[in-house]
């Protein structure tokens, strides 16, 4: 296993138009950027999932089409889909391919790299800090205002850059978690992207 240092550079537009399940697979390696008070919170992505479409079940576009809830999905590949759940969890996704096609890539779970101190006062001395998508958003400060923030802007400070590339035969596939009440295929289908345990320990020896 050989992981990449490729960065740091900002993604573009272009990036985020591409194919989900490839731009999915690419945000394995990315460092997701918060800048606050003069400060960088960042992390370094080892897990996503890919929604695309109407035809999947998975995915908020599929429950009728547009709704004031999902309309940055239809919008602009680049840009945030920040999302409400369960009544108390923050989800980030960002929006892909091109506009009016609705499809996302959940941002799962990443390795802390910088910022900790603020990350730990968010979520609590002793809690993990970014294993799953409600504590990275916690732990990161994003909320709903932060819902169609283009991640594009030159000016933006919430964006995601070049990291590192994790090699294919250290990530693995898998069903969408949640998915309770999605009927087959949708619910098993292996769009789940993670990197695997050794490339998530070489990442945090990189610091």
């Amino acid at each position: 296993m050989r992981i990449v240092r490729t960065g740091p550079a900002r993604l573009s537009r272009s990036f985020f138009r591409q194919p989900t399940l490839a731009v999915a697979r690419a945000l394995l390696g990315m460092r997701l950027v918060k800048c606050e008070r003069g400060r960088r919170l960042s992390g370094i992505i080892v897990e996503t999932e890919a929604y695309i479409g109407r035809d999947d079940l998975g995915c908020h576009a599929s429950r009728g089409g547009r709704t004031a809830r999902n309309a940055v999905m239809f919008g602009p590949p680049g840009r945030a889909y920040v999302y409400f759940t369960y009544g108390m969890h923050w989800m980030l996704n960002v929006v892909t391919e091109p506009e009016e096609f609705p499809a996302a890539v959940l941002i799962r779970a990443m390795i802390p790299a910088e910022g900790l101190g603020a990350m730990r006062r968010r979520r609590g001395e002793g809690k993990p800090l970014a294993r799953g998508p409600a504590m990275l958003c916690q732990a990161l400060g994003l909320t709903g205002r932060f819902n169609g923030y283009d991640l594009c802007d030159k000016k933006a400070t919430l964006f995601l850059e070049r990291a590192f590339r994790i090699p294919e035969n250290s990530v693995t596939t898998g069903p969408r978690v949640g998915l309770y009440t999605v009927p087959e295929p949708w619910k098993s289908i292996p769009w789940r992207f993670r990197a695997d345990a050794d490339a998530s320990a070489a990442l945090r020896s990189f610091g």
